[in-house]
Parts: structure tokens; C-alpha cells; sequence
């Protein structure tokens, strides 16, 4: 190993004050998601903010992992960062508009931002085995830009159906071990996970996103009069956002870490854990929207549409959960199923009821995982972790 690339490699595995810093253009870019969400709130708006939240998790998730892998204190890498910040912020800027007038823009920066970080690491590793992973990034990154800038010149459905087959490969690589010409597939050991940096960091984007329900529930309530109506609705908005910190740090979210530690595929149970925290946000995403909707219209008539946000939001985050807990204990508690199939029994009786009780009726099904969670936990010792295979 070379002293330069050395210096480059990360000591401490903790979350510094860089990964908090980089995290901030990420509350943005959820804000614009849902925002997007709500202005085209329809089966085609939701396909296109999915691909969107695909497109913007991953560069979340790539980035915060390069502080995983090198001193995020040396200012080689501080530099880098701040420069993958500036280009997820105009990613982030370019979101409501992405399928139509700033498609370039938006593919533009996500493709500089994934094959810019990756040149510029193996450009610092040269010389280093530290170079290899960095170099099967950069191959698999410009495989997918060539859909993402063909996409973004064309129009209609056909952009999406590009994008579409960008995300695939830039989600399928992973797994897959990212085979590369000349190098074949990583090692088990080539991309070291810090376990307790990975859950840290997970944790940490999950608080930011709960952030952008409070920041949005704010701002709609601070738009007009405090009136009786619309201060219920913040309170059961106010209400969900606590349940759903307390269903996801109910044991997995306290002892992730451990379970990729305790793993004998480490890479396998991050990737899992990742994709469930993907889902959980997608449900934030709606919730934001559903909360929106909510605090406006609290007692107007309840559309289809916002029905679909306003529970299928917790539903989304529940499954996601599930998802994160078979990967941190190997199984999924019942309360979790049930709850997304009482949210989904009880939608069609939700047209009758206006916005507000919606929400409300929401708000009780997390309520009783919550009570559940702890009536379970209550007079017995901590579930170690046991992640499967």
C-alpha cells in the first residue's frame, strides 16, 4: 500500500461531523420528492417519484459509503464529498422537473456525481489494492450513465423505461458483487463494511427524513390561521411521526450493527437492510404528501388518490420495516403483517370519512404495533441479533 492512500483509509468508525453535513442536501432532495408527489399525484406521478427516490437514495447511500472506506478528516476526501454535496443538490433542485424540461440536468448530475466520485478514487489509489473496488464502481457506473443520458434526451415513456434500466443496473451490480472485465467478482473482504458506522449512518438518514414530515407539517401549518380544524390535523401528523421513530428503533434499529457484525455475509445484510430502509422511506415520502393533504383539507372530501398516500404511506414503512427486521433477526413479527393488511382492509371504508379521521384511523394502526411492541418486550431480555443465513 502506498503512503499516500495510507493516509487516504479510514480509522475511526464513527459518523463525523462530514456525514451530517452531506445529509442536509438529502432533506432537500426528500422535501422536493414529495413535493413532486403531491403536484402529481396519480399512478404515473407515483412511478416516476419512485425512480426519482431510487435514483436519489443511491447517491445517498454511495456517498455516505466513501466515508466508510477513507478518512472522511484528510481534505482530499473532504473535497470529494463537498463536491458529490453541490451535485446531489442540483440533482435534488432538478426533481419536480426531471420528466419533463430538466431531464438532462437531472441525469446530468447524478451520472457526474457516481462516475465523478469513482474517478477520482481510483485516480487517488492508484498504486493501492484499495484501488480495485473503486475501479469496479467507476466500470459499473459507466455502464448505467449511457441509459441515463439516453433517457434524458428523449421523452414520454420512454425516458422512464431508460431510467428504469439505469437503476436496474446500478441495484443489481451490488449483489451480483460488481463483476468487472479483467477483475471478475469482489471478494467477500474487498468492500469492508464498518458495522456500527453502517447502522449509524442508516439511522441518521432515517431521522433526517422523519425531519422533512416535521418540516413539512410546519411549513403547511404556518401557511394560513391556527384554526381548531387544522391544529388536530398537525397533532395526529405530529402523533404518526413519533410512532414511526418508535416502531423502527424497537429493537432492529437499536442492534443493527451487531447483526451485520454478527453476519457471516456482511455485504448480503447491509444490501438488505439498505433496500428495506429504501422502502421505509418511499413510505416517508407519502406520509409527507398524505400530512400535507391533511393539514390543508382536514375535513374536505377524502380523494381516492389521497387515501392512497394517507395509509398506503405507514403500509410502505411498514413493509420496509419487516423487510429490516428479517435482516437484522432472521424472522418478522406478526403486528407488522397485520398492520399492512388492516390498513389495506380498511381503505375502501376511508372515502366515507374525511381526511383528518384517515390520518387518524392511520395513526391507530401504528399505535397498536408501538403498544404491541412493548408488551412484548416487557420482563424479557434483549433479542440478540440473528441475521439469517
Amino acid at each position: 500500500m502506498t503512503s499516500g492512500a495510507a493516509r487516504l483509509l479510514r480509522e475511526e468508525q464513527r459518523a463525523t461531523f462530514l456525514d451530517l453535513f452531506l445529509d442536509l442536501v438529502f432533506v432537500f432532495a426528500i422535501f422536493r420528492l414529495s413535493q413532486g408527489l403531491r403536484d402529481h399525484l396519480n399512478w404515473s406521478g407515483a412511478v416516476q417519484t419512485l425512480v426519482l427516490l431510487l435514483a436519489v437514495w443511491w447517491v445517498w447511500s454511495q456517498t455516505a459509503g466513501v466515508s466508510n472506506r477513507f478518512d472522511p478528516r484528510r481534505p482530499t476526501i473532504q473535497l470529494l464529498v463537498i463536491g458529490s454535496m453541490f451535485g446531489s443538490f442540483v440533482l435534488a433542485a432538478a426533481v419536480p422537473e426531471s420528466f419533463g424540461e430538466h431531464g438532462l440536468l437531472f441525469a446530468g448530475a447524478y451520472v457526474a456525481v457516481q462516475v465523478g466520485r469513482s474517478l477520482f478514487l481510483v485516480i487517488v489509489t492508484r498504486g493501492d489494492e484499495r484501488q480495485r473496488p473503486e475501479m469496479r464502481l467507476l466500470f459499473w457506473y459507466g455502464v448505467s450513465a449511457v441509459p441515463w443520458i439516453a433517457g434524458a434526451v428523449v421523452q414520454g415513456w420512454a425516458r422512464g423505461v431508460l431510467w428504469a434500466l439505469a437503476l436496474a443496473v446500478d441495484y443489481t451490480a451490488a449483489p451480483l458483487r460488481w463483476p468487472t472485465p479483467g477483475l471478475g467478482r469482489a471478494s467477500a473482504t474487498e468492500f469492508a463494511i464498518s458495522a456500527e458506522f453502517l447502522a449509524e449512518r442508516h439511522r441518521q438518514f432515517f431521522i433526517i427524513a422523519l425531519g422533512e414530515l416535521i418540516l413539512v407539517s410546519g411549513l403547511t401549518f404556518t401557511s394560513s390561521a391556527f384554526e381548531a380544524d387544522r391544529s388536530a390535523a398537525v397533532v395526529v401528523a405530529f402523533a404518526t411521526t413519533v410512532l414511526l421513530w418508535r416502531i423502527y428503533i424497537h429493537r432492529a434499529g437499536e442492534v443493527f450493527g451487531g447483526a451485520v457484525a454478527a453476519a457471516t455475509d456482511p455485504l448480503r445484510v447491509a444490501l438488505s437492510a439498505t433496500y428495506a430502509h429504501l422502502v421505509m422511506v418511499a413510505g416517508i415520502v407519502a406520509i409527507s404528501v398524505g400530512d400535507e393533504l391533511v393539514i390543508t383539507h382536514p375535513f374536505g372530501h377524502a380523494q381516492p388518490a389521497w387515501i392512497a398516500v394517507i395509509l398506503g404511506g405507514p403500509a410502505l414503512f411498514l413493509a420496509g420495516r419487516a423487510i429490516f427486521e428479517y435482516a437484522v433477526f432472521g424472522r418478522v413479527s406478526r403486528n407488522r403483517v397485520a398492520g399492512v393488511l388492516v390498513l389495506a382492509a380498511m381503505s375502501p371504508a376511508m372515502i366515507f370519512l374525511p381526511p383528518v379521521l384517515v390520518a387518524a384511523a392511520a395513526a391507530l394502526v401504528l399505535a397498536g404495533i408501538a403498544v404491541s411492541d412493548a408488551a412484548r418486550a416487557r420482563g424479557r431480555p434483549p433479542e440478540p441479533p440473528s441475521p439469517p443465513g
